[in-house]
């Protein structure tokens, strides 16, 4: 499994009900993607739930590295580029993914943890993927998924949930999770999540 992800910041006075239009045409249309587990369409707007900026972002959780070469090679992001110009990707090896009880997602959480040098790295892998099993059981997770950047040594934690985060202030560094920013979900594409 892999995890692509990208974000396209958006100027102060964009209209963001546009990302909410776009949303709602495009998604459909990966609703039945082949070798996609889910892909959240994901906005976050200035002065709501701990934003200082717009921007709009995409999360894939793919099958594998095949399906990823189709979403570059067959024009898919090139239809993002069009419009909001060429974001980074960050792809990473996704080490564990997992469907939560909740069914609706209206939130995503993306937090953002390096890997210290002198960590036993084998050791905090397996932490990882145990405590993504026992974060996924709660009762307002709809799925959560851990990737492994191994260029920077970087662990992503994707959670997505029906509530906002009781704990912790958005955005807001924190010792055990890192960066953490916090996305309004517009659209969950979830072909596969039922597999998972």
């Amino acid at each position: 499994m892999l995890t692509a992800y990208y974000v396209h910041r958006l100027p102060a006075d964009y209209e963001t009900t546009r990302i909410h239009a776009r949303a709602r045409e495009r998604g459909a249309r990966w609703d039945d993607a082949q070798d996609l587990y889910f892909k959240a369409f994901l906005l976050r707007e200035a002065g709501q739930y701990g934003a200082s900026e717009n921007s709009y972002a995409s999360f894939y959780l793919w099958r594998g590295d095949a399906a990823l070469r189709s979403f570059l090679l067959d024009g898919h992001y090139e239809n993002v580029t069009k419009i909001f110009g060429r974001a980074p990707i960050q792809t990473q090896l996704a080490i564990d993914a997992r469907r939560g009880t909740a069914t609706t997602a209206r939130f995503a959480r993306l937090d953002e943890i390096d890997i210290p040098a002198d960590a036993n790295l084998h050791a905090t892998l397996l932490q990882e993927i145990e405590q993504n099993r026992v974060e996924a059981g709660q009762r307002d997770v709809v799925a959560r998924a851990i990737s492994v950047d191994t260029l920077r040594w970087r662990i992503t934690r994707l959670t997505l949930l029906d509530s906002v985060p009781e704990t912790n202030e958005p955005n807001e560094p924190n010792p055990q999770s890192g960066a953490s920013t916090l996305f309004q979900v517009v659209h969950l594409a979830k072909p596969l999540l039922h597999t998972l």
